[in-house]
């Protein structure tokens, strides 16, 4: 009998895990553009690289139309001196119902002196009874620079399901020169129940962080608060959402009771950051 290329041993409890997939690419600059140098996949994980006319982006694909418990994403790529690569995915990552086990997602990014990298993956939605965590690592070389966009969406509010009890784990860890500058732990277990807590969610239903780190971050705060003066209040698609500088980053939090109308507003500052529009997987 055959033995299976990447053998994978039972976790604690005894379950095999249902699937692993695993994406690496290093990118290095090529005369005036960044192009993909090393490149490994392997499981479900694809990476594919649209040619663009503002530089090299990296487009994640899960071809298994998501993740149940168990299931095990590996992402991790580096940027070489003055390399310049936006990462996106392909759509939103769907995190189904698990039996007990947790889906993990586990993503570094290192990027090289002069380096610039736009991580900008589509929102991860979360199912009734998902178990989700995920491990975000980034080094930076001390004048290198990031914008970082994560967004949640918490049931499938299209299909009527608006009390959802799901769990999430988020750990965020950022190094500039070797020094941490950024650390943060998110934990939130029966999502729904903790989100319509006035002090936590206000009843929202999607929420991001957009951060970024950079030699000129600060600089870019009011940016940011002037999409956020301007997105106003529109009927019931409340939207609460602040932002700060410290540190040498930027960093501004977003909640709404509507994914919709969250997305369209961290699209409008993606924009005032970037320059130009989003993503075309985005549309």
């Amino acid at each position: 009998m055959t033995e299976p290329a990447y053998p994978v041993p039972p976790d604690a409890q005894g379950f095999a895990r249902r699937a692993r997939g695993e994406a690496r690419a290093d990118f290095a600059r090529v005369g005036a553009r960044t192009e993909p140098a090393r490149v490994f996949e392997t499981g479900g994980l694809r990476l594919r690289f649209p040619r663009t006319a503002a530089g090299c982006e990296a487009v994640l694909i899960n071809t298994g139309g998501g993740m149940v418990g168990g299931d095990h994403a590996n992402a991790a790529i580096e940027l070489g001196a003055g390399a310049q690569v936006l990462f996106t995915t392909q759509s939103a990552e769907k995190i189904y119902r698990s039996d007990g086990e947790t889906s993990e997602v586990d993503a570094r990014a290192t990027l090289g002196a002069g380096a610039r990298l736009e991580w900008l993956p589509q929102e991860t939605i979360l199912f009734e009874g998902a178990r989700f965590r995920r491990r975000l690592t980034v080094d930076l070389a001390a004048d290198a620079s990031l914008l970082l966009v994560e967004a949640v969406i918490f049931g499938r509010i299209a299909m009527g399901e608006r009390s959802i009890d799901a769990s999430l784990r988020d750990s965020w860890r950022i190094r500039r020169g070797g020094r941490l500058v950024f650390a943060e732990e998110l934990r939130l277990d029966h999502a729904s129940a903790i989100l319509d807590r006035p002090a936590v969610g206000r009843g929202a239903r999607a929420i991001a962080s957009i951060l970024i780190a950079a030699p000129d971050a600060q600089a870019q705060l009011d940016k940011i608060r002037a999409v956020l003066d301007d997105s106003g209040q529109r009927g019931d698609e409340r939207l609460d959402a602040g932002a700060s500088a410290f540190n040498g980053l930027t960093l501004a939090r977003l909640a709404s009771p509507s994914p919709d109308r969250l997305r369209a507003v961290v699209v409008a500052v993606m924009m005032a950051l970037r320059g130009r529009a989003a993503p075309r997987v985005w549309s």
